[in-house]
């Protein structure tokens, strides 16, 4: 069925299933009867690889319109931005109750492609940190991108005011994470919680602040390193987070990437027995190579400004309360990522090499 999909919007046809099509890229031709297969990388979607060329990854269920996506797309390929994974086509259709909804996205296949949870865990493990100055510049290509007009984004630098919320926001999320994390962890972070709340203090002094459409959940997992480098994906948004506004500042974006590697380090000693000590002297170097490119990225291109430093911080410490979040409602066996961050920051904590969780049951 997908590849007869497929092949369809290769000849220009309209697909199989009547669905409406916005075209991004003309797709490579492909015949109905081309090979497919199961790529299952998330646990809310389906996603099929057809004639090792395309990917169409079925929302299941079909989402309500709008969706990030389609208009990142538009946007990305009217700019002129390829480190990602081409995209060629959204699939829309209506509900049983007459909505818009979107069906599929269409994108291309990336050969030998691993995402960071992988690859990143390797570089951790052997102490290489290299790989950092090309994961800044990709960050920092990707949010230059986002900050040039289009069509879809005619207007795509606003302004920050005072009451956009972000330190509401970063407040609630620490507060629910004290309210649900248990044991412990909990004991200690109640200790903690004065101390986070002063560190969340700047975003409350941000008005004015540059802020874009950010890709809204960026981290290591969605940074695939395939045969032709380094590409990120997946501009769906961030899946635990409601109601937050698509323009936010780039130094949320970057936080979440810098903190995605401390949670490396905590995965790689965890999963894979790696040195504590080293582990976090690593994601240390790895951080300060991935900040020191993107800042040179964006200078490079005019647009430092877009940074506000005195955000990064409290972002980071808003990160880890989300973090501690997902893993009480979604993934408790998690929880040791983001606590291992807190700890290591806040009380020099380095976690244990040994671990008695099965690996395959370790994030």
């Amino acid at each position: 069925m997908t590849a007869a999909v497929v092949a369809a919007l290769s000849s220009g046809a309209e697909p199989p299933g009547g669905e409406a099509v916005t075209r991004f890229h003309p797709l490579p031709p492909i015949a109905a009867t081309a090979g497919e297969r199961g790529f299952d990388v998330d646990q809310t979607n389906h996603s099929v690889v057809v004639d090792e060329r395309v990917v169409v990854k079925w929302l299941t269920p079909p989402a309500p319109l709008p969706q990030p996506a389609p208009e990142m797309f538009a946007h990305l390929t009217a700019v002129g931005f390829t480190a990602t994974a081409l995209p060629y086509a959204a699939l829309t259709g209506r509900s049983a109750t007459g909505g818009e909804t979107l069906v599929a996205l269409v994108t291309a296949y990336l050969p030998e492609a691993a995402d960071g949870w992988e690859w990143c865990v390797d570089e951790a493990v052997a102490g290489r940190t290299a790989f950092a100055t090309d994961l800044g510049s990709l960050a920092a290509g990707l949010h230059a991108a986002m900050a040039t007009p289009s069509p879809a984004f005619p207007d795509p630098v606003r302004q920050a005011t005072p009451g956009d919320g972000w330190a509401v926001r970063a407040r609630a999320a620490l507060a629910r994470a004290l309210e649900l994390t248990g044991g412990a962890d909990g004991d200690w972070l109640a200790r903690q919680a004065a101390t986070l709340a002063g560190r969340l203090a700047p975003l409350g002094r941000a008005g004015g602040t540059p802020i874009i459409r950010i890709h809204g959940d960026l981290h290591v997992g969605q940074t695939l390193r395939w045969r032709g480098g380094y590409a990120v994906i997946d501009f769906d948004g961030n899946p635990t987070v409601t109601g937050a506004d698509p323009f936010q500042p780039a130094a949320r974006d970057l936080a979440q990437l810098a903190t995605s590697l401390e949670h490396v380090a905590q995965v790689a000693v965890k999963r894979r027995g790696a040195d504590p000590a080293r582990a976090l002297a690593w994601a240390g170097d790895a951080r300060a190579g991935l900040l020191s490119a993107y800042r040179a990225g964006l200078a490079a291109r005019g647009m430092a400004h877009l940074l506000e430093e005195s955000l990064l911080g409290p972002f980071e410490i808003e990160q880890e309360c989300r973090e501690l979040i997902y893993a009480a409602l979604h993934l408790p066996r998690w929880r040791y990522a983001p606590m291992g961050v807190l700890r290591a920051r806040f009380s020099g904590d380095v976690p244990s090499a040994a671990s008695t969780v099965p690996a395959e049951e370790i994030v």
